[in-house]
């Protein structure tokens, strides 16, 4: 599934347990970009930056579970971008060393840019919506922009975010998939924290944990 032709987005799967980043370009051609989940090697992800021919003009993050932090602190030291999360996660990426699987190297930072949802932020030629999102966790937001949803852990293809987790609700993540269904088209393009894009009507047609939105 391709993106809408208004922003151009790449997805790498990174970390030991392949999770979806994406960069986001204005265009091919465009000089700058928007890093959405660092989720590992930040060389890697520098030298496919260069390989485009673009720099990392800012990190967003959907929220602080270890395994969308792990390349933050050296993407944004080795490029200079500022980066964006939620204000009442930030403590998850400044004590990252200590959340992480025994073996996995992380590193700590503290973000630049602290969000509530509801923000528009202008950054490398885009328009992107901060949407507050809570359910798999509490500050957790997803990005809209161009036709394009970074859902992060909320929606994936076929399934949702866990629940099980310290800070989730089932109840609060149904309420936030009711309302993101409402407020966007069915053609809107979801990425994902993990697995391939899908989009809003696919998932509310067919997605088993979309069951109570479809009965009501």
């Amino acid at each position: 599934m391709s993106a809408p032709t208004s922003i151009v987005v790449d997805r790498y799967e990174l970390g030991p347990i392949g999770t979806n980043c994406f960069l986001v370009r204005s265009s091919r051609s465009a000089e700058e970009a928007v890093v959405i989940d660092p989720s590992g090697d930040a060389a890697q992800l520098r030298l496919e930056l260069a390989r485009l021919g673009t720099r990392c003009a800012a990190i967003l993050i959907t929220h602080g579970h270890w395994d969308h932090l792990l390349g933050v602190a050296d993407l944004a030291e080795g490029t200079g971008a500022p980066v964006y999360m939620a204000e009442d996660e930030q403590a998850l990426l400044e004590n990252l060393p200590d959340l992480v699987p025994a073996g996995v190297p992380a590193r700590a930072h503290t973000a630049d840019v602290f969000l509530n949802g509801d923000e528009t932020l202008e950054l490398a030629g885009i328009t992107f919506e901060t949407i507050r999102v809570p359910g798999h966790s509490p500050g957790h937001l997803a990005y809209h922009s161009g036709g394009c949803l970074f859902s992060g852990d909320v929606l994936f293809s076929g399934s949702v975010g866990r629940t099980d987790l310290p800070g989730a609700d089932w109840d609060t993540l149904v309420e936030t998939l009711r309302a993101l269904t409402e407020r966007f088209p069915p053609e809107t393009v979801v990425y994902s924290g993990h697995g391939p894009p899908t989009t809003l009507g696919t998932e509310l047609a067919r997605n088993p944990f979309l069951a109570p939105l479809r009965a009501s």
